[in-house]
């Protein structure tokens, strides 16, 4: 698959340079260079581009205004570049795919795409599924009326969660694997996410991670507790009722009576 890019920075040895460095990725194909906000926003709305390196900090219209200036279309996948690491949150917080820092690394690149190709493949997953639906509704509504009925029964679309959740946390933004999370702890608006080796807070309802993360796999064991059902390593039933998960760290977690049913559906 091409990756159809355009690099955006109102520095020209900044794009020749990032031009450079992504020569050996033959995947990529660079259809535009524009050194401005403006400019960006035109020829990302005239090329639709997979792919857009935009630079924060430009005179006028920064990386940022180029964003909120394509709020009405479908917006291609960005990874901000920029001298200046207090930018980061923000760029998370903007859906960025990645952030890197000027001078560009080539290992560092390398990983970005890597990130890249990932979501282009989710996301061409998701439209093909989708444009399988509209021929079914058209030339088989029988089939595509299964095929909702059987969406509606539960069917989980595990590409629509997250894989990688963002983390600010001490001043320092960490890149979190949802697979190495062991289990969350609620404290208020406040949630400690504990990966076996790491405890980390991250400020967000429980109502609102739970959303991020597959029901599948995650499920909440007590009022203010989720487990990655994946990492349980022994269940052990409790006198009263309840029962406690041992996790692949050894840490004991207890299941609280009213939620022993969900979890019995998911441990076995």
């Amino acid at each position: 698959m091409t990756i159809r890019t355009i690099l955006v920075d109102d520095e020209p040895l900044a794009n020749q340079g990032l031009q450079l460095r992504l020569q050996p990725h033959a995947d990529i194909e660079i259809i535009g260079i524009c050194l401005n906000g403006r400019e960006a926003i035109r020829a990302i709305k005239t090329h639709k581009p997979d792919l857009v390196f935009l630079d924060i900090q430009m005179p006028g219209f920064d990386g940022f205004s180029v964003v909120q200036g394509l709020m009405e279309v479908e917006p291609p996948l960005f990874v901000f570049v920029t001298a200046y690491g207090d930018h980061a949150l923000r760029a998370f917080e903007a859906q960025a795919a990645d952030y890197l820092m000027k001078p560009v690394e080539e290992t560092r690149l390398a990983d970005t795409l890597d990130r890249v190709r990932q979501r282009l493949s989710e996301k061409q997953s998701v439209g093909e599924a989708e444009t399988l639906k509209a021929a079914l509704a058209e030339h088989a509504p029988e089939a595509a009326a299964d095929l909702a009925a059987d969406g509606a029964g539960g069917g989980v679309d595990a590409n629509r969660f997250e894989k990688l959740i963002n983390i600010k946390d001490q001043g320092q933004i960490f890149r979190v694997d949802v697979d190495k999370i062991e289990r969350i702890d609620a404290a208020g608006d406040y949630m400690c996410i504990y990966t076996g080796d790491n405890t980390l807070i991250l400020r967000e309802t429980m109502k609102d991670l739970e959303k991020r993360l597959d029901p599948r796999r995650f499920q909440r064991i007590h009022r203010s507790t989720i487990v990655n059902l994946d990492l349980v390593k022994t269940v052990k039933p409790h006198t009263n009722g309840e029962c406690f998960l041992v996790l692949n760290s050894g840490a004991s977690v207890k299941v609280s009576r009213s939620y022993r049913d969900v979890v019995a559906r998911f441990v076995h």
